[in-house]
């Protein structure tokens, strides 16, 4: 999370998307939620966020040159409500959004700026709150959002309440492919049959020493989700496929879907070649994104 500038009553916040390196799903939990393991990287396209304090008790949003009219379930204004509930918050915010990563991609942006709201609300308002505080209230807003609490790279355990920070390889770039598909994660989840009983092998990561070992070792992980929505969109497979053929050394869907994420180990200038193979989709290249 890059907080650009702060000021008593403005905060501006640079909000990352992220990517899953390998997304295991192990078991359903009694609390009807899933354990997962999952190595969780931030990348370099964000969405920006203004912060502005005002003298009414609400959240005002705006959306910035987004090509977004309206955002359902906004994860930014259910932030707010939670922390004027739990801080008895007397002020509100209006809040600017340009948003630039798109929306149920599996790239996280909803997760992003419901930390970011946290993070704002805490500075400008003096609530004195440390990272572990703000994860631990994240969690309520969504399984995602504790690792916006990171630095940027991590493994997440648990339902994603377990953040360990990781210090993995970041010299290489990344090829995201969205297409235009409305994917339920809900229905993802419902997809993959995990009850209480089953309990996959959680995945490590072998040792490496070079960017060449770490990717040999993601190469033997997974992202779980893929096998039911590549047999539900064949189109996403056909992603998968083309990027390796454009040269990626792998390549994995983020989260429940839709984006593709192809790895390049050098320049992308493959990937820029082969970019009408991806007609209909919304295409960047990126890179890992770590704070100090």
């Amino acid at each position: 999370m890059l907080v650009k500038s702060f000021s008593n009553d403005s905060c501006e916040i640079h909000a990352p998307a992220k990517i899953n390196l390998f997304l295991q799903v192990l078991n359903k939990r009694p609390d009807g939620y899933h354990n997962i393991n999952s190595l969780f990287q931030a990348v370099t396209l964000f969405d920006v966020l203004k912060f502005t304090k005002i003298d009414k008790p609400i959240c005002e949003l705006r959306l910035v040159n987004s090509g977004v009219s309206e955002i359902a379930d906004n994860l930014i204004v259910k932030a707010f409500d939670l922390m004027k509930m739990n801080f008895n918050l007397k002020r509100g915010v209006e809040v600017g959004l340009e948003k630039k990563i798109p929306i149920a991609s599996g790239l996280g942006g909803g997760s992003s700026d419901a930390a970011a709201t946290i993070i704002a609300l805490n500075q400008i308002f003096n609530l004195g709150l440390d990272k572990n505080k703000m994860a631990e209230i994240a969690l309520q807003l969504g399984s995602d959002v504790p690792f916006f609490f990171s630095r940027g790279q991590a493994l997440i355990t648990g339902r994603g309440e377990k953040v360990q920070e990781s210090a993995s390889p970041g010299e290489y770039q990344i090829v995201l492919v969205s297409p235009a598909l409305s994917l339920s994660t809900k229905e993802g989840y419902a997809a993959l049959k995990r009850d209480l009983t089953c309990s996959d092998t959680p995945y490590n990561l072998k040792n490496y020493r070079t960017l060449e070992d770490f990717f040999e070792s993601l190469t033997q992980a997974r992202n779980d989700f893929e096998k039911v929505q590549f047999k539900k969109y064949p189109k996403l497979g056909e992603i998968k496929e083309e990027l390796v053929k454009c040269g990626a050394e792998f390549a994995r869907m983020s989260g429940s879907g839709p984006t593709i994420f192809g790895v390049f180990q050098n320049n992308t200038d493959t990937e820029r070649a082969c970019a009408n193979n991806f007609a209909g989709c919304q295409l960047y290249t990126v890179e890992p994104f770590v704070l100090p």
